[in-house]
């Protein structure tokens, strides 16, 4: 009996030590309260379910709740054309957008968005970035603006004018008050284009009103998306440029104060993204030309459309004296467009 109530007695007291111990244990693990980013893209709702949701879903999820991103869409924290500073500033700690239409003070900022010409299909944006060094260019340009890191670029859309009025020839671009990106907008003036610079949101009433004749801002995809298809009639086969050239960013602290392995998630998210948008853009521009049935297509004749690709030559070349590195930029379009000239279909194909 003693050996059984000794044991019975160390049992017992063993078991209220051990749950005192644990009471009295300072916590030493516990889950960290997640990173979280305000993140703003240049598309609005509609759009940006596309081409920019699914990238913030796939950080969030694959952080497994460490990394949580608040995604806010055009002009609903700051207006697009302050994305680079509100950046920079820490307003906002990541941005989905164009150099060119966020303002960015740096040399390259007119290659962003549509520069015109410069190429013909979204996949061109990855090569040049991956093949023919944009992206060093790229990198070194933001670090010497400092407080902002590029992280990627990829292409999307072409760039069509979408009108109310059918556009057949050079002349009818003359008068023509069209939505459109800063240096895709200077480009067209010399052909009358008159670039009008309005918040997104507001470009689908601006047409309904009169204030627009349309848009030189994207391909059919977008314009059945967002809904410009509904207050436009026609759309050209001729593009400006093949492919819009946008860029991830985010603010260089946020970036540095971020762990390695979240870092590559980030990374490996936005070039799913890029992916995804490559194959939803694609297959949109082909399917909507052929079966849509609110835009009519109209093109300008190749003898005609010759003049603009001449005129877009010689704004290369202007823009080629701004910088000994904006005319790197243009001596690798050149490179990679004869290299595509020669090389033939499908390459060369509009």
């Amino acid at each position: 009996m003693t050996d059984t109530t000794t044991r019975r007695k160390f049992l017992a007291t063993a078991g209220i030590g051990a749950g005192a111990a644990a009471l009295a244990a300072p916590t030493t693990l516990r889950a960290q309260d997640p990173i979280r980013w305000r993140f703003q893209t240049y598309a609005g709702p509609t759009l940006g379910e596309f081409v920019t949701k699914p990238v913030i879903d796939a950080i969030n999820a694959a952080s497994g709740g460490r990394l949580q991103i608040e995604l806010y869409y055009a002009d609903q924290i700051v207006p697009t054309g302050e994305l680079f500073r509100a950046l920079q500033n820490g307003t906002i700690d990541a941005v989905h957008s164009d150099d060119d239409s966020m303002a960015a003070p740096v040399d390259i900022a007119v290659f962003g968005g549509y520069f015109p010409l410069a190429t013909k299909h979204a996949l061109d944006v990855p090569v040049l970035f991956e093949q023919y060094g944009l992206k060093q260019i790229w990198s070194e340009a933001y670090a010497e603006a400092g407080g902002v890191v590029w992280l990627s670029a990829a292409g999307q859309d072409p760039c069509n004018f979408n009108t109310v009025n059918p556009i057949r020839s050079v002349s009818d671009l003359n008068g023509l008050r069209l939505y459109t990106f800063p240096t895709a907008g200077r480009f067209l003036t010399q052909f009358g284009v008159i670039p009008v610079q309005i918040p997104y949101e507001d470009a689908e009433v601006a047409v309904q009103t009169g204030e627009l004749d349309g848009m030189a801002w994207s391909g059919i995809t977008e314009d059945y998306t967002v809904g410009w298809a509904n207050v436009t009639n026609y759309i050209t086969t001729n593009n400006i440029s093949g492919a819009w050239i946008g860029s991830f960013y985010v603010n260089e602290k946020r970036w540095a104060d971020l762990p390695d392995d979240l870092k590559a998630i980030v990374r490996a998210c936005i070039e799913m993204g890029h992916h995804f948008r490559n194959q939803w853009y694609w297959g949109g521009e082909a399917r909507l030309r052929a079966t849509g049935d609110k835009l009519e297509l109209t093109t300008i004749p190749p003898a005609e459309w010759a003049e603009v690709e001449q005129a877009a030559q010689a704004f290369w070349d202007e823009i080629a004296q701004q910088s000994e590195r904006s005319a790197k930029v243009v001596s690798i379009f050149k490179e990679y467009n004869a290299n595509t000239s020669v090389a033939g279909l499908p390459y060369t194909c509009l």
